[in-house]
């Protein structure tokens, strides 16, 4: 079975991210077709971008980069959870995953995002971009939750039917992807060589 990564992206106290991804890993468990995981980017604790070296090489000289590179490598598809901060992504979303390269290629990634009336949807269109960049497919199926606060109560985020419909409709088609995508991630491009002379730096351009 497919294992998929529902990661929020939000680190903000008092964030209204970890809810909604409970439920977003909840919904895509009853879906059924995936091993799923909740990543929660307040636990891991990622500093701002530290590596030296270009991720495309994937030569990591911290302990937690490793870490979260293990951790992404194990995942077959993403569901992202974001809201909107000044019409882009969170940017503890964004330095996740600008620390990795390889390990994103060929896997689909569905959204689910939330705010006021734009529900988010301009922290997708920027994700959808960075996703591209990677080699990763954002599946045009996603969730959207307008006005997310009438969906919030003493016992967390409650999701009515069309945001239901939406869920499944947005992970069965992630399933479609996931199938469809294994082969070029079984079989990814070399990794490009290490610098020949010790001690030279890798361009961050």
């Amino acid at each position: 079975m497919p294992k998929l990564h529902v990661v929020v992206g939000s680190t903000r106290p008092g964030r209204l991210g970890l809810p909604i991804g409970q439920w977003a890993a909840r919904t895509a468990k009853e879906h059924g077709g995936f091993d799923v995981e909740l990543v929660d980017l307040a636990e891991l604790g990622l500093p701002l971008l530290d590596e030296p070296g270009h991720p495309r090489a994937g030569l990591y000289a911290h302990a937690h980069t490793r870490s979260w590179s293990a951790r992404v490598d194990e995942a077959d598809a993403f569901v992202f959870v974001t809201p909107e901060y000044n019409s882009g992504p969170p940017a503890a979303l964004l330095n996740a995953v600008s620390f990795l390269y390889r390990e994103w290629l060929y896997k689909p990634v569905g959204f689910v995002s939330y705010g006021g009336v734009a529900a988010g949807l301009r922290s997708v269109q920027v994700l959808k971009q960075v996703a591209t960049a990677l080699k990763m497919m954002p599946i045009p199926e996603g969730v959207s939750i307008p006005f997310v606060f009438k969906h919030m109560g003493e016992s967390g985020f409650r999701a009515d039917e069309p945001l239901e419909a939406a869920a499944t409709m947005m992970l069965d088609e992630l399933l479609r992807w996931t199938e469809a995508l294994q082969p070029l991630r079984l079989n990814p491009p070399p990794a490009p060589a290490a610098p020949s002379v010790p001690g030279t730096p890798v361009s961050r351009v």
